[in-house]
């Protein structure tokens, strides 16, 4: 197991997941300058532990292209978890990675929507960059 991580819901209670992969490689950082940062993983890599004291609450809507997105919060503090469109919900999960207590494990491999990228923000060196995902 590469990482854990733990989102305190309130005094005595957390929701907790499990990333389980062998190797960075089977991630997918990415700084996206449209929607954030996310980590893209195996669907059987993720999951939430037994010692959580909730189940994240679901929210399911169209993307506004006619796919279905489906979104994972924590149903107290509304932090986002973890979403994925409905083409991927066999295959991965992109989860936030501000939620993960070690992000660094899992350094960004590429930027999108770069053509988004505010003055003030410096590029990424030694990763790959796009100014939208179609390239």
């Amino acid at each position: 197991m590469l990482a854990k991580a733990e989102i305190p819901l309130q005094p005595g209670g957390a929701l907790k997941y499990e990333i389980d992969i062998a190797s960075p490689d089977e991630a997918r950082t990415s700084l996206c300058h449209s929607f954030g940062l996310t980590t893209k993983l195996p669907v059987d890599s993720f999951s939430y532990t037994k010692e959580s004291k909730t189940k994240p609450t679901i929210h399911e809507a169209d993307n506004g292209s006619g796919s279905l997105l489906h979104r994972e919060f924590c149903p107290t503090c509304g932090s986002g978890i973890l979403e994925y469109g409905e083409g991927a919900k066999d295959k991965f999960r992109y989860i936030m990675t501000g939620t993960m207590d070690k992000p660094g494990e899992l350094p960004p491999k590429g930027e999108f929507y770069c053509i988004n990228r505010e003055n003030w923000m410096p590029e990424v060196p030694d990763i790959f960059h796009k100014d939208r995902i179609s390239e």
